[in-house]
């Protein structure tokens, strides 16, 4: 028998003794393996390629699919048809007939619409994608493959996917689709190939009237005499019109529609990121096959006794490394990728997720697997070394081996922390990526000299109570197994704090630009296009529905056709460019002093004096110059913009961090527009029932409800959140690691201090602060790595954008570098075993 085949045979049977060991290995080697399976197989399960898209497209029979555009000038399209740009000028021509593409064409035609209207559901009003075709027809059949039911087969029937039954309707039932509609009876149930958590209708070809205004380009499918080739395409698209080409898609180029090139950056942070990902596994890994090592050193020493070479036993651990990391990563990559499809099956119709067949990018796969592979092996090298260094007598004899000591600084680290704090704030101005890579280079330094920063706090600790003193002066001594958890916790929190901070940073600036509209919790009804008559129902509904609430009127500009035209203030650094507009937090509002003080949330004189003498009253003064406004009002697609200058004046929201504006209506009127109610304004005393919206929608389709809120502070909590929670798994699992290897190394110690009268409490404060060194050593050396790379990353915001001061989130901060030692702290000595079990010494 080969050596190597009776070291794999030694690793298999310890692995079984120790079952709780080779599971702690295999979760810290397998997890990332299986999470990052898991997000390339959701990824390309959810990723359509063109082909994939083709059988909601065309179905299985059809040659091409024909998009009409608004005008008959070039088409410049995508080569499967996705998307089309044509120039929107001159007047709008008739629409395509069917006759016409067929002359163009030359082949059998099938007409569809496909839009969104809304419908009438069980729980409201909503929103339903509609599309109108013959499934009977053998052009059109497999488009929508038949799950229940028939297809419809008169103007009054349709069908409907698995989604609307979720919402209530029933087949046999009735669906009244439009506003305008009939209601039309239910008679099949269909699903889309590529969308199956869609809500979408089936109906005959015009058999549904849309709601005035609604753009319905017609489409075709077409069965040609022959393939639709790309010069066919081209053709077409010089007549006016799209075209998604069957042959086209499926042809040997077909690939090169979906795969972008990848460019040097992506290539950089791919390698980075494996870096980091090889890094981190190591690192945690590393202590755990250390804890193997040493509950195996007698094992070792006693093969060293019977003629084993050092060689031997370098290949007795890595083979546990071999067996360990390879069972980890094939189960990590089967459970991810089985994973990634059950999450796809479940959510792609809950949330309307794209969804093809189930695709698993084997390669990718096996790469992670092997990536995981690697780190086992990686982190089973050092273990390795040790086994083959180790005294078979002193290890026989129960003497534990004393630590190599080599003075001085390790001048390798020192010189990587110099070189990628140096780089860091030379390429922060150009490149984020460099910063990056930078930092990639500071942290290899910081964990080699993690050695020498744990050997030099053993002469920190004579002062300290004795269960800290024993901690740390057992960490200095073993330096091997506990410089690599704290390195791994140091790498964690490193990259944590550093994107805590530029988080932050970037979120106080947003905060400091960002403005509301009105103050939070105003209740806003807004009638788009709706007329005097429908405008009057909403409100009276509203008056009706929330008797309690006192609404204020605003007005909204309509042109001649009583059209409402889009209102914005410019920024005095945009008023001069023709194509900038404002954002949607600078438009303003047209209202009298009632508005006026909704908004301010008091009464002020000098403003209602301002706005009624015909000036407005802006909340923002960045948006004043020389006294006065830039007011932008555009209407349709093809509209000009008018621009108005209002002399203005400066006032307090209701609240800070509040914008916009409130315009007088006859800075409208002397412009040439006039102006309607199609606003209402009210402070909410409680919440605003959740059927109020569709309640209104059911009266008329352009009236919605807005409640003025800052979601922001939310998405902060979430992303701080996440981090935290990612930092938590990191510093614990390496923490607990290293623990579990100290406790091993201490037990005869711990044991002696119990029988010279140790009481159990001491015994959990020494596990406990040894937890607690470890994590809070790690925390702090990561909190000052990132605390160099975050100022290096706003330094660079700073530098592109004139903006991004260092803005540190003090609560995150203390949670990360306070917090996280004391929970691990507790969490070792709330577990740890207090009942003694002495050896006895071999001489």
């Amino acid at each position: 028998m080969s050596a190597f085949r009776a070291a794999l045979r030694i690793s298999r049977r310890d692995a079984a003794r120790a079952k709780g060991r080779s599971a702690l290995i295999m979760v810290m080697i397998g997890l990332p393996v299986l999470l990052i399976t898991g997000l390339l197989t959701l990824s390309q399960t959810t990723k359509l390629s063109a082909r994939d898209e083709l059988p909601s497209l065309l179905g299985p029979v059809a040659d091409a699919a024909v998009y009409a555009h608004l005008r008959r000038t070039l088409v410049t399209q995508d080569p499967a048809g996705r998307y089309g740009d044509q120039q929107q000028t001159g007047a709008r021509p008739p629409g395509w007939t069917t006759a016409e593409i067929t002359a163009l064409t030359g082949g059998r035609l099938l007409p569809f619409h496909q839009y969104t209207t809304g419908a009438r559901l069980p729980g409201g009003f909503g929103r339903v994608e509609l599309l109108e075709i013959d499934l009977r027809d053998p052009l059109g059949s497999g488009l929508r493959p038949l799950v229940r039911g028939r297809h419809p087969a008169t103007p009054q029937e349709i069908a409907v996917t698995p989604a609307l039954l979720d919402a209530g309707v029933t087949v046999g039932g009735t669906l009244q689709v439009a506003r305008s509609g009939e209601p039309k009876r239910v008679v099949g149930v269909v699903e889309h190939p590529n969308r199956p958590g869609i809500s979408e209708v089936v109906a005959l070809y015009d058999s549904v009237r849309p709601p005035d205004g609604t753009w319905r380009g017609p489409g075709w499918l077409a069965d040609t005499p022959a393939p639709v080739t790309w010069e066919e395409v081209k053709r077409l698209n010089r007549a006016g019109v799209r075209v998604a080409s069957r042959a086209v898609v499926e042809s040997p180029r077909a690939d090169a529609f979906d795969a972008a090139p990848i460019c040097p950056d992506q290539r950089l942070w791919l390698a980075i990121a494996v870096l980091l990902v090889v890094t981190q596994t190591v690192l945690l890994a590393g202590p755990a096959f250390a804890v193997g090592l040493r509950r195996r050193a007698r094992e070792l020493a006693t093969v060293a006794a019977q003629g084993g070479s050092p060689r031997h036993l370098r290949t007795i651990v890595l083979a546990d490394g071999l067996l360990l990391g390879g069972a980890a990563a094939l189960i990590g990559a089967g459970l991810g990728a089985g994973t990634g499809l059950a999450v796809v099956s479940v959510v792609a119709r809950q949330l309307d997720w794209t969804s093809g067949s189930s695709d698993i990018p084997w390669w990718q796969v096996l790469g992670v697997a092997a990536l995981g592979l690697v780190s086992a092996l990686v982190a089973a090298v050092a273990p390795a070394v040790g086994a083959a260094r180790q005294s078979p007598a002193q290890v026989l004899a129960g003497r534990a081996a004393k630590a190599r000591e080599r003075a001085g600084v390790p001048v390798l680290g020192l010189v990587l922390v110099l070189l990628g704090v140096a780089l860091m704030f030379t390429v922060a101005s150009r490149d984020d990526l460099g910063v990056v890579a930078s930092a990639t280079v500071t942290l290899f330094g910081l964990i080699a000299l993690t050695p020498w920063l744990v050997g030099r706090t053993g002469r920190l600790a004579a002062r300290l109570p004795l269960p800290a003193r024993l901690s740390i002066r057992d960490g200095a001594r073993h330096r091997g197994r506990t410089a690599s958890a704290v390195a791994a916790v140091m790498a964690a929190t490193m990259g944590a704090v550093t994107v805590g901070i530029a988080y932050n940073s970037a979120y106080v600036e947003r905060r400091e630009q960002f403005r509301l509209t009105a103050p939070e919790g105003t209740l806003i009804v807004h009638g788009e296009n709706v007329d005097d008559h429908g405008w009057s129902e909403v409100r009276a509904a509203m008056r009706a529905r929330l008797p309690a609430a006192t609404f204020v009127p605003a007005l909204a500009a309509v042109d001649d056709q009583g059209r409402e035209l889009a209102i914005s203030v410019r920024s005095p650094a945009d008023a001069t460019s023709p194509t900038s507009y404002g954002s949607p937090l600078d438009f303003p509002i047209t209202g009298d002093a009632r508005l006026l003080a909704l908004l301010q949330g008091r009464r002020d004189p000098s403003a209602e004096a301002a706005l009624a003498a015909g000036r407005a009253v802006v909340f923002d003064s960045r948006l004043i110059s020389d006294g006065a406004i830039d007011v932008g009002v555009v209407g349709g697609e093809d509209a000009d913009e008018v621009r108005i200058r209002v002399p203005a004046v400066p006032a307090e929201g209701a609240q800070a961090g509040q914008g916009g504006a409130v315009i007088p209506a006859s800075a409208l009127k002397q412009a040439g527009f006039e102006t309607v109610e199609r606003r209402l304004y009210a402070t909410l005393l409680r919440p605003v029932p959740d059927r109020l919206g569709p309640e209104l929608q059911e009266l008329t389709i352009g009236a919605y409800v807005v409640v003025v809120e800052d979601g922001s502070d939310e998405e902060y909590a979430l992303m701080l959140g996440a981090l935290l929670a990612a930092a938590v798994i990191l510093v614990l699992g390496g923490t607990f690691a290293a623990t579990g290897l100290a406790a091993a190394d201490m037990r005869r110690d711990l044991d002696t201090l119990s029988a010279v009268g140790g009481r159990p409490l001491t015994r959990r404060l020494v596990v406990a602060a040894q937890a607690g060194y470890i994590a809070g050593l790690g925390a702090v050396t990561g909190l000052v790595a990132g605390l160099v790379t975050a100022t290096a990353v706003t330094r660079g915001m700073r530098m592109v954008r004139g903006s991004g001061d260092l803005a540190l989130p003090w609560p995150f901060l203390a949670a990360l570098v306070l917090g996280l030692p004391l929970l691990a702290a507790l969490i070792a000595g709330a577990f740890t075993r207090t009942r003694p079990a002495p050896a006895r010494r071999v001489a």
